[in-house]
């Protein structure tokens, strides 16, 4: 357990304009004691909680005032600005609650004075025209209406002026909206004011029918009435308009059936005309003209699924359904509703649209179970169990209890609680449940299904609820066995282990109403422990693990006296089935039951030991286990504990000593990351336990409290802890020599870093506490930066990060001399033909770039000395400066590299493959804060620099991945006929090169020192000479990977690049990057994804596009903003034209072109209602399914493997599901193809879509590779 460190209260203070402070001074007294002269020093302040403090002494002074000195011009004044300040504040900050709940504590004569002053200030807000300030004006009356009485009757003063404001301002927001259609941040924001304004004007509404008897504004002529109509008119427009959000949508639909239920008269007509409008069978004859004027829509036109939804949904939660006050009618309003929403559930395949079902249908089981306390007996038989309605609830409940949306699912298990509640409503009294038929056989089908239908749990659980577990255990005793055994699956142990619970929970209720004293626990132990222990012991891996995950707690839970049944079990059989690599055996059981007991609060570890629970010995047996969860069990019982302060005993420090020394080379990624979790929480526990006996040392040593040092010391507790940390330290540091392996040194990395953050170096802090800095030395400093050396990236980053929390307290690279050699290696490095070398040199430059002396190193050996000015660099931030200095630097050596690149590429891919130096720059960019830039006009020299180079090295390694054939490019055999006979190939793909590579198949000779202005010969030897005088071929794998990397680090740089593009509208003069130079970058992604055919190249090209699609999404600037949409319009017509001419790679599975479609639609915010992608789906369906006479498969192709593309793509979640149907349908039809790409891309996307509805089979393998970290 972790404590929660208490938020801040953050108060925004109010400020008066000059004005109202001058006026507040003409009123004030000498001694500063009178109202002004209190409210103007609540004015001058500027901390909000000392304003919050004033507020309070003021409305005291109101308090104490008599009523003939409320006339006074200084009281009257004072009072105006009181409702000025509550006005203008925010209806979130704190001091606008405490001035409302101040003001509602004044005497009654005073109220109407304050009234007065407050009907003067909303008047003038109400008055408003300026769009910025209508959602100030809403929440203004949102707050009278809710927090403060005074509110509330100034809001019905000024009725008609609400009413008018509220229907003047939706209507402007709402044009201003469709007038912004495309900027989706504004309309967004646009969005949720309209929602706003809805929300009031229902507030407005339901506030008068509170309060106002007499309804006197209902009159035709009435200005009230007629804005009230304008409402109703507006929230019909909204409820039939798409474009809008769905809660905006939801809410309407709401607010429309609330203005009728207040408008309509008598009130007993309402259930008959919103039947009607269900049912479409309204006559305008029998409606008042008011209604006809208002919601014509309605009336005239046949109603959409989504208007009857909302319709439904207004109807069920406006009108008052209980105690039978609409009469009979409602009854059949009730069962008239339930059609309606049945017959949407058959139609809405839109996911948003299915979960607001869900939602509806469960309301409407709610209301029906409120009906049903005063409802007829023909009601009662409509709703029965085995009605029609019943039945088709229940169907409803079985479609859908496995849908793809969580939301939908609970909704499923609520629908079906409440249907067994009405039936049992409508029954009650009559017959005994447990013998009723309908329950009989619902029972019955339930057990019948299959474990494997994931509803089958939660329906159950409700059953035992309403007629006990008793009925479901005479059907089959060995049900809990049943259920048991399903968790080897981790998909369905959740859901069985709910069930379980609710029966043993059940269960144990039901035996000791019926048994006396304890004589119940036997029978209980059968029936619910003895299958855990037996599947404990011999069970197989997953599912014993995932029971005692999660069936152990909760059955501990329920009885907890049950543990030292199943220890006293265990125990026994122990020493003979110790389990092996397979099995964990009874030793395994009693370590997974001794540590769940303990993590839960049932066991302490002293009970544990000197209880005789378990020895020492058996404890060490577990931690050196064969089996890896056994091994994990017994760490987790010294680990984890229920009390996040409890103290570390001797023998569990000893303990963890050794379970460490032999468990750090663990092979299996999943066991590994066991260990680090728990061993943090013991280090956690560690530190809070030590900052309790830290103070308790502080106390005891002012109040000298002798004799609680006989008990317990806390100095020496301390100095344990840190003995004992100070030797896991050891231990750990020790792990990292060179040569150990991969899976020790991971381990050991992370541990350090989790003792790093847990026990941060602070400064002035306690010598009595461990200090990590003070185990680290020079030589374990050495050990961390060999770590760089690691071929596994996660090492790199493990090791930098410790380096990173270590750096402020090791003075140890302060010298110069040992930044010298580093640096230079970095160079070395950045330029080697191994991938893996260039990340370390990545690391070491940016470990280096937080030294302060590196630019000092650099120019004392006169390494930039040509290029970059001493004083510039060292006057700036260390870290700016030095990334600054080193980009520059590295960009020197990339230039030069990409001229001798464009001479010979063949050369550059043996010799300096350019990625590395890429790779270098951007991982430089994503080490620094852009928040602090002092070197602004140098920083975008640079960046345009970086910009114009990027495309510079794109120019010369795209024809390579651009080719048709890119992974054999370049034929090396050099046998003359040989060559001769590929030259055709070779003609067709030549690119723009200043030599003849492509004309001949060649090996060159590599020289030690290369010249950037050296001309090259156009025929060379045979063969590379590296500084060994090595002969080695430049391979056509060599060319590839040199260019497809490079690709890859250019689209990282240039994504890294676009981020730094701030989000303005229009961005100032300190913006590093300019919009055209984002627009370019744009186009220059789109041209590579479109073209590329490799996949290295346009999948990691595809991850820089994300980062610019992310930032246009952001961007307020709307020819930036509209970007995507554009581009997704225009390829998708490109795809659609089957232009001969079109350059699209329709082999393949169409190269780049799904992820580039990936990347527009995946940018739409997830709040709007994600058009692109609707109308991306419908596009892409169409060209997918197969026509009668299409004039080429081209198009069809790009569709089917896009969709594949879509269908996996996690980001779009749930609203790419209404899209599954029609995407198998368009597979499955695929397959009747003539043509081979058609058949082959629709078996590829059938394969897809079988994965998105039915799930990933997890097997043992699977799971490794998800945790191979």
């Amino acid at each position: 357990m972790v404590l929660k460190k208490k938020k801040e209260v953050q108060v925004a203070a109010f400020v008066l304009d000059h004005q109202k402070l001058e006026r507040l001074h003409s009123f004030s007294d000498a001694e500063g004691q009178n109202l002004a002269s209190v409210l103007l020093h609540c004015a001058l302040l500027t901390d909000g909680i000392q304003q919050i403090h004033c507020i309070k002494q003021i409305v005291a002074l109101l308090e104490k005032m008599d009523t003939s000195v409320l006339c006074d011009p200084m009281v009257k004044n004072c009072l105006e600005i009181l409702g000025f300040i509550f006005l203008s504040l925010d209806i979130k900050n704190p001091l606008k609650k405490v001035l409302a709940s101040s003001l509602n504590g004044l005497p009654e004569p005073h109220i109407a004075e304050v009234t007065q002053s407050f009907v003067a200030c909303l008047t003038e807000e109400l008055k408003t025209t300026d769009l910025s300030q209508y959602r100030k004006t809403m929440d203004n009356l949102a707050s009278c209406m809710e927090n403060i009485n005074i509110g509330k009757s100034c809001v019905n003063i000024l009725l008609e002026e609400a009413l008018q404001f509220l229907q003047r301002s939706i209507l402007e927001i709402e044009k201003e909206s469709r007038k912004l259609s495309g900027n989706h941040i504004v309309q967004t924001r646009l969005m949720h004011d309209l929602l706003m304004g809805v929300k009031v004007s229902m507030m407005l509404i339901q506030k008068i029918e509170e309060n106002i008897q007499e309804n006197i504004w209902n009159r035709l002529d009435c200005p009230a009435w007629q804005s009230m109509c304008g409402l109703l008119t507006t929230f019909i427009c909204f409820l039939n308009n798409e474009d809008l959000l769905q809660t905006i949508q939801t809410t309407a639909g709401l607010a429309a059936v609330l203005f009728m239920k207040t408008m309509l008269e008598p009130a007993e007509k309402l259930p008959c005309l919103i039947s009607d409008l269900l049912c479409g069978s309204l006559k305008c004859s029998d409606i008042p003209p008011w209604f006809v004027d208002s919601c014509g829509n309605l009336c005239s036109a046949e109603l959409s699924d989504s208007v009857l939804l909302f319709l439904c949904h207004g109807a069920l939660a406006m009108l008052e359904w209980k105690n039978n006050n609409m009469g009979h009618n409602a009854e059949k309003l009730l069962l008239d509703i339930a059609r309606t929403l049945l017959t949407l559930s058959t139609r809405l395949k839109d996911s948003a649209m299915a979960a607001s079902l869900s939602r509806v249908v469960t309301i409407w089981t709610n209301v029906a179970l409120d009906v049903l306390q005063s409802s007829s007996i023909n009601l009662k038989f409509s709703l029965n169990g085995n009605s029609d309605t019943a039945g088709k609830m229940l169907e409803y409940v079985y479609a859908h209890w496995e849908h793809p949306m969580d939301a939908v699912r609970h909704q499923t298990k609520l629908i079906f609680k409440n249907v067994l509640q009405i039936h049992q409503a409508t029954v009650k009294g009559s017959i005994d449940l447990k013998v009723d038929p309908f329950f009989l056989h619902l029972t019955d089908s339930l057990l019948n299904l299959e474990w494997h239908v994931k509803g089958k749990y939660s329906s159950l659980g409700c059953l035992v609820e309403c007629i006990g577990i008793e009925c479901i255990l005479a059907v089959d005793k060995t049900i809990p066995a049943q259920i048991l055994s399903v968790m080897s699956d981790q998909s369905f142990a959740p859901y069985a282990s709910d069930l379980l619970e609710i029966m043993f929970v059940n269960h144990k209720k039901h035996l000791t109403s019926i048994l006396e004293g304890n004589t119940w626990i036997d029978s209980w132990h059968e029936t619910w422990v003895s299958p855990l222990l037996l599947i404990l012991c011999d069970g197989n891996a997953e599912q014993a693990m995932y029971v005692t995950d999660y069936y152990l707690p909760k059955l501990l839970k329920c009885s907890p006296e049950s543990m030292n049944y199943m220890i006293k079990i265990l125990q026994t059989s122990a020493e003979s089935n110790v389990g092996s690599c397979s099995t964990r055996g009874a030793l395994g059981a009693l370590m997974a039951c001794l540590r769940t007991a303990r993590a839960h609060g049932h066991l302490q570890f002293t009970d544990i030991l000197h209880g005789g629970l378990v020895s020492i010995g058996c404890i060490k047996q577990g931690l050196v286990h064969q089996h890896d969860q056994v091994r994990i069990d017994a760490l987790g019982l010294l680990c984890e504990s229920h009390r996040s302060t409890e103290a570390i005993s001797l023998e569990e420090m000893h303990l963890i000593q050794f379970f460490i020394r032999y468990n750090l080379n663990s092979q299996s990624p999943a066991v590994r990351q066991q260990i680090c979790s728990l061993l943090k929480k013991l280090f956690c526990r560690i530190y809070e336990s030590s900052q309790t006996a830290h103070k308790m040392q502080q106390a005891k040593s002012k109040q000298d409290l002798v004799k609680n040092s006989v008990t317990w010391d806390p100095l020496m507790t301390l100095q344990r802890y840190k003995d004992f940390m100070s030797s896991v330290c050891s231990i750990l540091f020790g792990a990292l020599f060179p040569g150990s392996s991969h899976p020790t040194r991971f381990t050991a990395l992370t541990l350090l870093g989790i003792i790093s953050e847990i026990f941060p170096i602070l400064d002035g802090q306690s010598q009595e506490l461990f200090q990590i800095s003070q185990e680290v030395d020079p030589a374990r400093v050495q050990s961390l930066v060999h770590c760089f050396a690691s071929t596994f990236e996660e090492v790199k980053i493990l090791a930098f990060d410790l380096l990173m929390k270590l750096h402020p307290a090791r003075p140890y690279f302060q010298d110069p001399e040992k930044l010298q050699p580093l640096f230079e290696v970095a160079m070395q490095l950045s330029k080697s033909t191994k991938p893996y070398d260039c990340v370390t040199a990545s690391y070491l430059l940016n470990f280096l770039i937080h030294q302060k002396n590196l630019l000092k190193i650099n120019f004392k050996n006169d390494l930039f000395l040509k290029t970059f000015h001493l004083d510039v660099n060292l006057s700036a931030d260390p870290v700016e400066g030095n990334t600054l200095t080193v980009i520059k630097y590295l960009l020197q050596n990339l230039e030069r590299e990409i001229l001798q690149a464009e001479k010979s590429l063949l050369q550059a891919a043996a010799s300096f493959p350019m990625y590395g130096r890429v790779h270098c720059i951007t991982g430089a960019l994503h080490h620094l804060s852009l928040t602090n830039m002092t070197q602004i006009s140098e920083w975008k020299e640079l960046v345009e620099k970086l910009i114009g180079i990027s495309y510079k090295l794109s120019a010369v390694v795209s024809p390579v991945v651009q080719s048709s054939s890119p992974e054999g490019l370049i034929p090396m055999d050099i046998d003359l006929d040989a060559t001769e006979r590929l030259q055709s190939i070779l003609l067709e793909i030549q690119p723009c090169d200043s030599n003849d590579y492509f004309m001949e198949s060649k090996l060159m000779k590599e020289h030690c020192s290369l010249e950037c202005g050296d001309e090259t010969t156009a025929n060379m030897n045979s063969e590379i000479i590296g500084d060994e005088q090595q002969t080695c071929e430049v391979t056509a794998q060599m060319v590839l990977v040199c260019c497809w990397r490079s690709m890859k680090e250019i689209s990282l740089l240039l994504g890294k690049l676009c981020q730094l593009l701030p989000l303005e509208a229009y961005p100032g003069p300190d913006a590093l990057i300019t919009v055209e130079q984002v627009k370019d970058i744009g186009e220059y992604f789109k041209h590579h994804l479109l073209k590329s055919r490799h996949r290295g190249a346009f999948e990691l090209s595809y991850a820089g596009f994300v980062k610019l699609t992310e930032v246009l999404s952001r961007c307020n600037n709307e020819n930036l903003h509209k970007l995507p949409q554009q581009w997704l319009y225009n390829v998708l017509e490109e795809i659609k034209s089957s232009d001969p001419s079109s350059k699209l790679c329709a082999t393949r599975r169409s190269a780049g072109i799904p992820f580039y479609i990936q990347a527009l639609l995946a940018s739409e915010p997830k709040k709007s209602k994600t058009g692109l992608l609707k109308i991306t789906m419908q596009e892409l369906i169409h060209l997918a399914s197969p026509s009668n006479a299409p004039p080429t498969t081209i198009p069809q192709v790009h569709a089917l493997n896009i969709l594949r593309a879509l269908f996996k793509d996690t980001r779009l979640g749930e609203n790419i599901i209404p899209y599954v149907s029609d995407g198998m349908r368009a597979a499955v039809l695929g397959f009747t193809s003539s043509v081979w790409a058609v058949r082959n891309s629709s078996t590829l996307l059938f394969s897809t879509l079988i994965t998105r509805i039915f799930g990933v089979k997890r097997g043992k393998d699977e799971n490794s590779k998800k945790n191979s970290t």
